[in-house]
């Protein structure tokens, strides 16, 4: 029986065509590359000046996610507040996924639907940014931080993909990415907010 298994999973790794995968993922990347390129420049260009506005008014980033999306915000946030390529002044940047304390009781006390909400009821202020991750736009604990973010006066601005969900109609600026597939636009949503972060430090003059 064992010697069976053995041969069956030896076939099936040897069916596997490496080169045909390999161009596959890659073409694809590029095609949605180069339609993020093609499409997105204009939204990008008002998520940059809302995020300039705010940090130039002493207002901080606020950014959430789930599972893919979580580290993301939490990268980009480090990008921010430490440093991107060059020494420069902090950007007071803040993931809302990284305090398990925090997300566990709010799970717990209120519901998971509300662990990023009640963090932006207690952090946030009237004229901060809060940079909502979804590749489907349509997370409810995303949808209800957002809601919560309009009640304090927040700018709200989308990372999505597909249709961009829910988020569409309710974000002040929104990025979708133009593709139906979750790898590909978490690939460009690492690389719109890598270049949100490096366009901010140069539209604040905080590097040459």
């Amino acid at each position: 029986m064992l010697q069976i298994q053995q041969q069956k999973k030896n076939k099936t790794m040897s069916n596997f065509d490496l080169k045909a995968y390999w161009q596959l993922e890659t073409q694809e990347h590029e095609t949605i590359a180069r339609k993020t390129i093609e499409t997105l420049q204009g939204s990008f260009s008002a998520c940059l000046e809302s995020c300039a506005k705010a940090v130039t008014n002493g207002n901080k980033i606020m950014l959430f996610g789930n599972g893919g999306s979580a580290a993301d915000a939490q990268h980009l946030a480090t990008e921010l507040s430490v440093r991107f390529i060059k020494d420069r002044a902090p950007i007071a940047g803040l993931a809302l996924t990284t305090d398990t304390s925090t997300l566990t009781a709010a799970g717990n006390d209120y519901g998971y639907d509300y662990i990023f909400s009640r963090q932006i009821e207690a952090l946030g202020n009237k004229g901060d940014i809060a940079i909502a991750i979804s590749t489907s736009g349509n997370s409810a604990n995303i949808i209800k931080a957002i809601e919560m973010a309009k009640e304090k006066g927040i700018t709200i601005i989308g990372f999505s993909g597909k249709s961009g969900g829910k988020m569409h109609d309710i974000c002040d600026h929104i990025l979708i990415v133009p593709s139906q597939t979750t790898a590909r636009i978490q690939e460009m949503h690492i690389l719109l907010g890598h270049m949100l972060c490096g366009a901010l430090e140069q539209k604040l003059g905080l590097v040459s």
